[in-house]
């Protein structure tokens, strides 16, 4: 599936849609980020501020949904939360004590402004706006179903299905039908939806994808994380717990948990990459479980050299926390370029062939004549990895050494992050000497499953009872996937409209 900053390259040539893989495409895609707050009277603009915050979990679009009382507004752009909304005449555009936000990367559905979210629906009851972060397994399936039975989608994202599943449910009451729909999906879910009286979380049996609540004056915040309840001021209160439907309204807050209870299984991808390192995770601050994943692999897999040297941005706690267990000295041998954007790239062969470079550059002054380990959160491709070893080596590096902080990824994500199939994953298509040899590593090793485990404070991994959803490590999906499995084809994209954004 391709997307609109590909079709933007289009008119630079084919090497810039090359040179833009190269770039991005050895790196986790983030997931989404979701927002709500009930009954506070700047509740748009503080909506905004949590945005910014999660705007390391979605980069493509954003968009605010806002309630006065009497009329849903709605705000939805692609770009990021800045380009839109830092600006005063588009948060008074956005009027009331109600408002839910997200922030996207698409996992389902392309990047076009009718899948930007908050997705909005007039029901029976009145409005449902709805924010999702996750990614629902059976989605495709039973968008195909309701197509089948008249249903008109106007996006292309899986949310839409729950939009639906609420609207041709039957109990009189609102609470009762938004329940129904959960117990249909399958998959990931953190959901923060907002109707003309409620502000309403929910979140997944398994608690796969993360869901916070927050308070501030005196107001609930629900969010993905708690970076978002930081950069407001707000008080965290506590996780809502997997399978959890918390409701808050002007009676109050209303708890149901509709479903049995199962073991709960959180993405381990929130610690080795998702979650911004001053967040904390299910009681775990995230920057100190990333230092105790690089301390764990200089237990594991220690050579003789001079430095330790991050891949910027998310493999410095690990380096920092490997440097400290191995006393071995850290130091910023890569820089990264914050501010570069793709209208720089141009399709020249200088340009492809330093292509890594505009986004990190080597500190020669810190590596060369040193052996050097390169430590980063991990590895999908490869192809940015290659890029900078060979970097190294130019700036004068005498050996590199490539460390990655997570076992080998072997297995697709079907849960919100957009990951290849088998056949794109590095490690699932090599063995360890050839991923080596193909990155030009004088060593590589990878986190231990077991390792990563002990790094987060457990004795091992539980085959029978694992603690976390580590599915792309070992193939132990946490839920169904019904969609993987029906006979029929699936596209992903599921649209014959093209439109402008």
């Amino acid at each position: 599936m391709r997307n609109p900053d590909q079709d933007a390259l289009l008119d630079l040539g084919p090497a810039a849609l090359e040179l833009q893989d190269d770039l991005e495409g050895d790196t986790l895609r983030e997931e989404c980020g979701v927002f709500g707050i009930y009954g506070h009277p700047d509740a748009a603009a503080i909506t905004a501020l949590g945005l910014h915050a999660l705007q390391h979990r979605g980069q493509e679009a954003a968009g605010i949904v806002s309630y006065d009382g009497g009329r849903f507004h709605s705000e939805r752009r692609l770009g990021l939360v800045g380009d839109t909304f830092s600006r005063r005449e588009v948060i008074d555009r956005l009027p009331g004590t109600m408002a839910v936000g997200h922030v996207r990367y698409s996992t389902t559905g392309a990047t076009i402004l009718r899948n930007v979210q908050p997705l909005f629906a007039e029901l029976n009851a009145g409005g449902l706006a709805v924010a999702h972060n996750g990614n629902l397994t059976n989605g495709l399936t039973l968008r195909r179903e309701l197509v089948r039975n008249g249903a008109m989608m106007q996006s292309t994202t899986d949310t839409e299905v729950i939009l639906h599943l609420v609207a041709r449910s039957r109990p009189s009451r609102f609470i009762e039908r938004y329940i129904d729909a959960l117990r249909e999906i399958e998959g990931a879910y953190a959901l923060v939806s907002l109707t003309n009286k409620k502000l309403v979380g929910a979140r997944d049996p398994r608690g796969i994808r993360p869901l916070v609540l927050g308070e501030l004056d005196g107001c609930p915040i629900l969010t993905s994380e708690t970076c978002a309840l930081d950069i407001i001021g707000a008080r965290f209160v506590r996780d809502i717990e997997p399978g959890e439907v918390i409701v808050f309204d002007e009676n109050g807050q209303d708890i149901h948990k509709p479903f049995p209870p199962i073991a709960p299984r959180p993405c381990i991808f929130e610690y080795i990459y998702f979650s911004r390192p001053d967040s904390i995770v299910h009681g775990r601050s995230v920057y100190e479980v990333r230092k105790a994943f690089g301390a764990q692999l200089a237990r594991e897999s220690h050579v003789p050299v001079d430095v330790v040297v991050p891949v910027p941005d998310s493999g410095v706690p690990a380096a920092v926390g490997y440097s400290q267990h191995s006393g071995i000295p850290f130091e910023l041998g890569i820089i990264r370029n914050h501010y570069v954007g793709r209208t720089f790239i141009q399709p020249t062969q200088a340009i492809r062939e330093s292509g890594v470079r505009m986004k990190h550059s080597a500190n020669r002054a810190a590596i060369e004549g040193k052996r050097i380990i390169l430590i980063d959160d991990s590895l999908v491709r490869g192809t940015t990895s290659k890029k900078i070893v060979r970097m190294m080596r130019d700036a004068g590096a005498k050996e590199v050494h490539f460390r990655l902080a997570s076992p080998p990824i072997l297995y697709p994500d079907y849960y919100g992050i957009d990951l290849p199939d088998r056949g794109g994953l590095l490690a699932a298509t090599h063995s360890l000497e050839e991923m080596r040899e193909i990155i030009g590593a004088d060593s590589l090793a990878f986190l231990s499953i077991d390792g990563m485990y002990r790094a987060m404070g457990e004795p091992g991994r539980d085959p029978a009872n694992p603690k976390f959803s580590d599915h792309c490590f070992t193939g132990a999906y946490p839920t169904h996937l019904t969609d993987q499995t029906q006979t029929e084809q699936q596209p992903r994209q599921l649209s014959l409209l093209a439109e402008a954004s």
